[in-house]
């Protein structure tokens, strides 16, 4: 015959055992793993995310993807360019500026020499303070004015030879006239030159 069971003592001793710390905190770990695993399921939207929406998403991933190569390809030309700006800016002052300790003898030596090679005789000549560039601490424009007595085809090549100088020269104006002694002319050439302060002071 079939053995009779004593149910109350199964109760008692199943009770007893979920009593047992060993036992309550498996329980807890039990239940915070079902939950982490049920979050994490929600959070990665594997419930109720269709093929659709993962084309959707893949695709929009794709053209953020494409978005932000093509800001770092624009950003690597710009600094391309920045770079190269700034090396033929230093080459250019390198060389057509003057140095400002230098400006007035480097300056009148050349235009001495070069009206002697064009075939004029150079006079006084007189310079202003220099005016700073806006935008620029170390920049600034210089005014000289030059007087001279010459030929009409010396004062011609003089001036071409000005316009070509390595020193940045501008000529502003020029002011000549005929002397009464045969075919000379006598008069003024106005020029400005670039000037870089080099002293580490304020232009």
């Amino acid at each position: 015959m079939p053995r009779n069971f004593n149910l109350g003592s199964i109760s008692t001793h199943s009770l007893n055992s979920l009593k047992q710390p060993a036992v309550v905190v498996r329980i807890v770990l039990g239940l915070l793993l079902v939950a982490n695993v049920t979050a994490a399921l929600f959070a990665f939207h594997v419930f109720g995310t269709s093929p659709a929406e993962l084309d959707a998403s893949v695709v929009a991933a794709r053209s953020r993807l494409a978005a932000d190569q093509a800001r770092l390809n624009r950003s690597r030309r710009l600094t391309v360019n920045v770079d190269r700006g700034r090396t033929e800016g230093e080459s250019f002052l390198a060389s057509y500026a003057t140095s400002r300790r230098h400006t007035y003898s480097t300056i009148i030596s050349e235009i001495n020499q070069t009206s002697k090679l064009a075939g004029m005789n150079m006079k006084e000549a007189t310079l202003a303070a220099i005016d700073p560039i806006e935008g620029s601490d170390d920049l600034g424009m210089m005014s000289l004015s030059v007087n001279f007595e010459g030929g009409y085809a010396q004062l011609i090549k003089f001036v071409n030879m000005l316009d070509r100088s390595p020193r940045f020269l501008i000529i502003e104006s020029m002011n000549a006239s005929p002397q009464p002694k045969g075919d000379v002319l006598s008069g003024t050439l106005k020029l400005n030159t670039l000037v870089k302060d080099d002293t580490g002071g304020a232009l």
